[in-house]
């Protein structure tokens, strides 16, 4: 059991950080906002690793920390060593990518993360193929196929561009341990 609950604590860090900061926003009348991807700016760049940290709303949080929770613990599943810095680089290439190429308004929120796991759960099974793999694939598929839509641009309030630049994220991640995995640079776990 203690193996187990140290093997959550970067998953669970992520989530009391997300609710410390959201008590935190939820009090100080959302100034913390401020603090996301404002692209193209100086300060926004700030934003690109905080944004996750940081929600428009009590319900955004909300409705980020159950898919946070699922698909990041399925990620998870590849270990401690494999979760970090696809973690890392999923929160910093996406984004850059919400940086560089968004509407110019700020963007917040984990979203951009789950995306990126959706994208890189799916991207392992297609390219891995274990079983395993493949059934975890089509799972994530099954219970969160539907965030595909929200790459669309369909509510102006809500940033499709971390959606869409999270979910380009996980998958380059794969991609890039998987050809790096080819060149005898490491295993796949």
């Amino acid at each position: 059991m203690d193996q187990l609950k140290r093997k959550l604590y970067p998953l669970a860090a992520i989530l009391i950080v997300i609710w410390v900061v959201e008590i935190i926003n939820l009090f100080s009348g959302r100034a913390l906002t401020d603090w996301g991807i404002l692209p193209r700016t100086v300060s926004g760049l700030v934003g690109i690793p905080l944004a996750p940290f940081l929600h428009g709303s009590l319900i955004h949080a909300i409705s980020n920390t159950l898919p946070l929770v699922v698909l990041g613990g399925l990620v998870l599943t590849t270990g401690e060593k494999r979760f970090v810095p696809t973690t890392i680089a999923i929160v910093l290439l996406g984004g850059l990518a919400v940086w560089l190429a968004a509407r110019g308004n700020y963007h917040v929120g984990a979203s951009g993360l789950v995306f990126g796991y959706f994208g890189v759960l799916v991207t392992r099974a297609l390219l891995e193929r274990s079983p395993l793999k493949i059934l975890v694939g089509v799972v994530v598929v099954v219970l969160y196929g539907g965030l595909l839509f929200g790459v669309l641009p369909t509510r102006p309030w809500i940033s499709f561009e971390s959606h869409l630049f999270g979910l380009l994220a996980g998958i380059a991640v794969v991609w890039a341990e998987n050809k790096y995995d080819a060149r005898g640079g490491g295993t796949a776990a």
